[in-house]
């Protein structure tokens, strides 16, 4: 007898009675997704939650009374739910995302754009309905220290990132823990378009290294992270004895622009410059490649391509991941040298780099 699968249970939290009817709406469309309630506000909620038992939460960022950031901190150690914050441009959201929200998503600014907003809404309701709700996540994170400096005679270096949903959190926490004079890092995280530049000035407050939004021919230099625009796909390309980034429109790959599989596949052909041509040599460059958290194998296939041509990959393990699904495949195609909890990430790269 054929196995039932079992409906993602969702409840609505948002002040307006029209948001709360285009998401349900909408999602009553999807036959692996029940509505199982809603509530305009976050005593509504607090009271409905033990009732309703939803297997994810979506959340309006601004509300009347309690936000949606201090409903976030004030629910999830009684009630751990994977919550997908529902906002307009606001830098808020990394506030509930680094309380423990999982992933968020904008709101249409338009009729026409309910039907897109509505199909990104119910795929990270479905990736957050296995996210892991970490007790680390639960609470602000102590004051960490940074690494020491690098050490001196460090060959040059460029980094990439790949990240998706819980890879807020995930790359703050490795790049505030590194040196100002870290080498050049590329930083593919999953995002919409806007968010991304206000992510990069939060993480260039925090960081020592100087952190931006990428633009095109933007250079990749010791002590700068660049941040992939949420519309744009990233590429790194050399020009002469300098490397920079290309940002142009582009298709989706792997179901997202930007992708890490698009970054890393060029990597690999960067790699393939760097460490086997003779030329590449001569400039004394590197690379590694450090996939975190995140649903599906985006960044996988190109991860285990730089490993073939020299790379050293960094994966981040199952018990810190939210969603241990792009590193874990990363891990089991052998693609990953290393792999690690994402506070230790940070270290194990600085020793990688100072000691190759």
């Amino acid at each position: 007898m054929q196995s039932i699968k079992k409906k993602i249970r969702v409840m609505i939290v948002d002040d307006s009675l029209l948001a709360r009817r285009i998401i349900r709406d909408g999602l009553s469309a999807y036959s692996n997704m029940e509505i199982v309630g809603e509530a305009g506000n976050a005593a509504e909620a607090r009271a409905k939650l033990p009732l309703l038992r939803p297997d994810v939460m979506t959340l309006d960022v601004e509300m009347p009374g309690m936000n949606g950031i201090d409903f976030v901190k004030s629910l999830l150690p009684q009630h751990p739910v994977p919550i997908i914050l529902v906002s307009s441009l606001n830098l808020r959201v990394f506030d509930a995302m680094a309380v423990g929200a999982v992933d968020f998503v904008r709101k249409p600014e338009t009729v026409g754009a309910n039907q897109r907003f509505i199909e990104a809404l119910a795929n990270k309701i479905v990736v957050a309905s296995c996210a892991r709700i970490r007790r680390s996540q639960m609470a602000a994170a102590p004051a960490v220290g940074r690494l020491p400096l690098m050490a001196q005679g460090v060959k040059e270096t460029i980094i990439a990132i790949g990240a998706s949903t819980g890879g807020t959190e995930a790359t703050l926490e490795v790049i505030k823990r590194l040196p100002a004079d870290t080498p050049g890092i590329v930083v593919v995280q999953h995002m919409p378009p806007g968010f991304t530049k206000m992510y990069a000035d939060r993480l260039d407050k925090i960081c020592a290294m100087k952190v931006k939004e990428a633009e095109n021919g933007d250079a990749i230099e010791r002590g700068r992270v660049l941040i992939a625009p949420g519309d744009k796909q990233m590429r790194v390309v050399r020009t002469g004895n300098r490397y920079t980034v290309s940002c142009q429109f582009g298709e989706k790959v792997s179901g997202h622009c930007p992708s890490v599989a698009k970054q890393w596949a060029y990597s690999k052909g960067m790699s393939l410059d760097v460490l086997s041509h003779s030329v590449a040599q001569s400039f004394r460059c590197r690379t590694v490649g450090i996939i975190l958290t995140g649903m599906g194998r985006d960044g996988a296939d190109g991860l285990l391509d730089m490993r073939r041509h020299g790379a050293y990959t960094i994966g981040q393990d199952k018990e810190s991941s939210v969603v241990y699904g792009m590193p874990m495949v990363a891990h089991d195609i052998g693609a990953v040298v290393q792999q690690a909890a994402c506070e230790n990430i940070a270290a194990v790269l600085l020793r990688h780099l100072n000691n190759a």
